[in-house]
């Protein structure tokens, strides 16, 4: 789909056009504040302050949410949006001041911090809010405060003390929920779950088109706003559609439940976009500042902390976050960096284009960043959120055999530096987390993927989504060809849900959640399959 006419204005446009030859620079220059948008930043545009008493309606529509758990932090989120189907949510462009508490019960009998922020129109009234100076590995409840209004109470967690022995960590890996797809329901069901924390691996948002009744949802009892029918490219876009997304109750409700840790896949921006080279023939320029407009969208509307913060089109998302002794997870960023797709990004045998050593899929700064982490890692276990299917994935039983250009077959240099540093690094227990494929996975890595019997190194775990590709089937049309071109492929299920894995000293433990229905509310959940590897002795076996 070609995306409808942008409104950028003019000088956005040439300041993008005149840094497109100078972008290892851009973040230095006074482009990157031009790339920033007019609507400036907080302390440039000398908005107003309002009274918050004065807002007319319940200002929380989005609900709350938490995220990046440390052993003394953890980021709180919220927006004021009284009508977030609108562009400026209800709200005129001035900044209030929003109160917020953490406490050690969800009555607030025992309050640990409180204290204020401000909701700045140039973030769309976002609030991000770092609380430090917490106790590691602790239960706390959250709300905020707008003048007589007050927001449903979140529960969040902090991480264990960094050098902590602690005996299980239960997490839930999700991906891919598209709104016009079907129903959250996932999400009702993870809402209910025991767990430390939940990692969101891509695809948050989508930038297609949702009709008036919510495509395959089918309302029957509202009609959408007209301007979600369209495609996401400016910031007021984006800001729109994520007023939409985030109004779901189901994800409102897990994001209540359990901190977040998330990371974006493509849709969050553009459906395939390779670092600065869009999918649609359009200059680079106006993708630059398309790409700045989902950046800064994505981050007022997450639980990222400051450092996250983009400046015009760049925006350091990969980072690290540690649970005691059991468990690192690098957080990566499989789409900011990368090479272009080999071969127009089509299932291609392996060749030339493909197997060019210089092809990225992290960039050098982010690889490096990688295993030096591992280098200084301590855990036992070594978790890798990241976006697209690692493992080798064969498309066909033709030798050779198609792969995908999008994914890490695409990208096999990139993928053996990856291994090469776990390797050299002493990571005895690999774990890395997929999402973008809509199905379920679960996969032995192996460093030689043609010989039968190959040592195995590592473990992969592909979260399905949460509602896109609507209701699926337990047993794609691919099924059979996959698991047979793909005998470290050990577990494959087409249908909606999410994965939880429970990490100890001893295993990982996978269960694979799935819905039996998502085009319509109230599918009921059930365990598809459950899988374990031990530690120090890679290999998935089904229990």
């Amino acid at each position: 789909m070609t995306p409808a006419q942008p409104h950028h204005t003019a000088e956005l446009r040439a300041a993008a056009k005149h840094q497109l030859g100078r972008r290892s620079f851009l973040t230095a220059t006074s482009a990157a504040a031009a790339l920033a948008f007019s609507v400036g930043l907080p302390g440039t545009a000398h908005a107003a302050e309002a009274d918050a008493r004065r807002i007319g309606a319940d200002p929380f529509t989005l609900g709350v949410a938490s995220g990046d758990p440390g052993p003394s932090s953890v980021v709180l989120w919220t927006r004021l949006a009284p009508s977030p189907y609108e562009p400026g949510s209800g709200l005129p462009r001035s900044r209030y001041t929003v109160r917020w508490e953490l406490a050690h019960d969800a009555r607030f009998t025992r309050i640990v911090r409180r204290g204020s922020a401000t909701a700045h129109p140039e973030f769309d009234h976002s609030v991000h809010v770092d609380v430090t100076g917490l106790d590691a590995d602790r239960v706390y409840h959250y709300r905020f405060r707008a003048g007589n209004w007050i927001s449903p109470v979140g529960r969040t967690r902090t991480a264990p003390a960094r050098r902590a022995r602690i005996s299980e960590l239960k997490l839930a890996a999700v991906s891919c929920q598209a709104y016009h797809d079907g129903y959250f329901t996932a999400y009702r069901h993870l809402a209910d779950e025991d767990l430390d924390v939940v990692l969101h691996l891509g695809d948050y948002l989508y930038e297609y088109a949702v009709t008036a009744t919510g495509g395959a949802r089918a309302y029957t009892d509202r009609r959408l706003p007209a301007h979600y029918n369209r495609e996401t490219v400016t910031l007021e876009d984006y800001r729109l559609r994520y007023g939409l997304y985030k109004s779901d109750p189901d994800l409102m409700a897990a994001h209540a439940a359990h901190p977040f840790v998330v990371t974006w896949d493509d849709h969050e921006t553009e459906n395939n976009y390779a670092g600065e080279i869009p999918e649609n023939d359009v200059p680079p320029e106006e993708f630059l500042l398309r790409r700045a407009a989902a950046y800064r969208a994505y981050w007022e509307n997450q639980p990222l902390r400051t450092p996250q913060r983009p400046t015009g089109p760049d925006m350091r998302l990969y980072r690290r976050l540690q649970f005691g002794r059991l468990a690192q997870f690098d957080v990566l960023d499989t789409r900011q960096y990368r090479s272009d797709q080999a071969y127009g990004d089509k299932a291609h045998v392996p060749g030339p284009e493909s197997e060019d050593p210089s092809r990225t899929m992290l960039g050098a700064a982010q690889e490096r960043w990688l295993t030096d982490g591992w280098q200084a890692s301590g855990a036992t276990w070594n978790v890798v959120p990241q976006q697209v299917n690692f493992s080798q994935r064969r498309l066909d039983l033709n030798v050779p055999a198609k792969v995908g250009m999008d994914a890490w077959d695409g990208y096999p240099a990139a993928r053996e530096r990856f291994l090469d540093g776990a390797e050299a690094a002493g990571v005895e227990n690999l774990l890395v987390l997929t999402g973008d494929v809509h199905v379920a996975y679960a996969y032995d890595i192996k460093r030689d993927w043609d010989t039968p019997g190959a040592r195995v190194v590592g473990t992969e775990i592909v979260a399905t989504s949460v509602s896109s590709g609507k209701d699926g089937a337990e047993r794609p049309a691919t099924w059979e060809t996959y698991t047979r071109a793909n005998p470290h492929l050990k577990f494959y299920d087409g249908r909606r849900g999410y994965v939880t894995v429970t990490l100890d000293e001893r295993q990982a433990r996978a269960d694979f959640r799935t819905l039996d229905v998502v085009t319509r509310p109230g599918g009921s959940l059930s365990t598809a399959a459950s899988f374990v590897t031990a530690a120090g002795e890679p290999g998935l076996r089904q229990v």
